[in-house]
């Protein structure tokens, strides 16, 4: 487990995130919640507040991946934030209290695009936090919850499970026995506002709204794409591009039709063809993009020439989880291999035909 952390921190840029990455602007400005106060074991408190949430306006807005960099990142603030309290009162602080405002909980809320992402978000907190929470209070929920929990539920292991506390009409006095009054805001049941008066600290929580639709990626990018292809179900395409100087830069950009895409980026480690892709160095774990909701558009700079392999493996989704072959995928793709210096392209074209497996 340590292990693949620290492969993990590596392939995110864990140690650096908050200092060298910033969300997009449509995250900063319609993802609600925040942190916001300290319960009376002096542990950070963070609000996830859902109501507002406009899940498939935000996720035509921006990339799965960018969400995921998101939470990262604000979980490496709060352990931060956990780290200062520690030094502050002296006595070890590990852990943080969530908040999970569930009012305004409907059916936009758990369609399919949106339950996956989060799931992911949660498998990840899962793998690489443990222990990083302390209780969950879930506050305001409605009839529907249960279908909700139900669909990621399954994300959760049974000590995280067993820290969710749903609480009912007396929930704002369950939160003052945790939570100084202070410390939390009167729109909670405490006395905790803005300097300007707002009991609904506002700069401090975030509450969302619904994104225009000037935000979203399809309707503002228009590529050219050099080649589409469809991917057989249970089928795995692959294309090579020869890297002939250090230090280029390849660059690709691709949609797909209908569902998402896996993507992978890999090294070959012996001369000839025929070599899997288990076998090669890998360059870009592969990982599922929703690139039927926002195309992806990505680069990495090769560290020694060779040849770079790009995989795009076919994948789809199932509730369980768990991989299922129904259907082929329409890709459409652009690749091109960019040398260090100022000049044209070494080439924008494959060594050969793309090799389905």
């Amino acid at each position: 487990m340590i292990r693949k952390h620290l492969d993990f921190r590596r392939k995110m840029k864990v140690d650096s995130i908050i200092s060298d990455w910033k969300p997009p602007e449509v995250i900063e400005k319609f993802v609600s919640g925040g942190m916001c106060g300290y319960d009376k074991e002096g542990s950070p408190i963070w609000y996830d507040v859902i109501g507002p949430l406009d899940p498939k306006g935000l996720l035509l807005s921006a990339t799965k991946q960018d969400f995921l960099k998101t939470k990262i990142r604000d979980t490496e603030m709060m352990q931060r934030e956990c780290r200062r309290q520690s030094e502050k009162l002296g006595k070890n602080v590990e852990a943080i209290s969530l908040i999970y405002d569930c009012e305004g909980l409907g059916l936009k809320h758990i369609w399919k695009p949106a339950i996956e992402t989060y799931g992911e978000i949660l498998s990840m907190f899962e793998e690489n936090y443990p222990e990083g929470l302390k209780r969950v209070f879930l506050i305001k929920a409605p009839k529907m919850f249960p279908m909700a929990y139900n669909l990621i539920k399954h994300f959760l292991c049974e000590e995280t499970r067993r820290k969710i506390i749903v609480l009912g009409s007396n929930w704002q006095e369950v939160l003052r026995k945790h939570i100084d009054p202070d410390q939390l805001p009167v729109v909670y049941g405490g006395t905790l506002t803005d300097p300007d008066g707002d009991p609904r600290c506002r700069t401090m929580l975030k509450y969302g709204g619904t994104v225009p639709r000037s935000y979203y990626v399809q309707d503002s990018v228009k590529v050219q794409y050099d080649s589409s292809v469809t991917i057989s179900r249970g089928s795995i395409l692959q294309l090579e591009y020869d890297v002939t100087a250090p230090s280029s830069l390849l660059r690709w950009q691709f949609a797909s039709d209908g569902a998402d895409i896996g993507f992978g980026v890999y090294r070959q480690t012996k001369e000839g063809g025929g070599q899997k892709v288990a076998e090669m160095l890998q360059i870009l774990p592969s990982e599922r993009y929703n690139a039927h909701l926002v195309p992806e558009d990505s680069c990495l700079t090769c560290p020694e020439p060779g040849v770079c392999k790009s995989t795009l493996p076919i994948t789809v989704l199932c509730f369980d989880n768990s991989y299922s072959i129904l259907q082929s995928k329409r890709v459409s793709y652009k690749v091109e291999v960019l040398p260090p210096s100022d000049g044209p392209a070494q080439s924008s074209h494959s060594r050969g035909d793309g090799r389905l497996q």
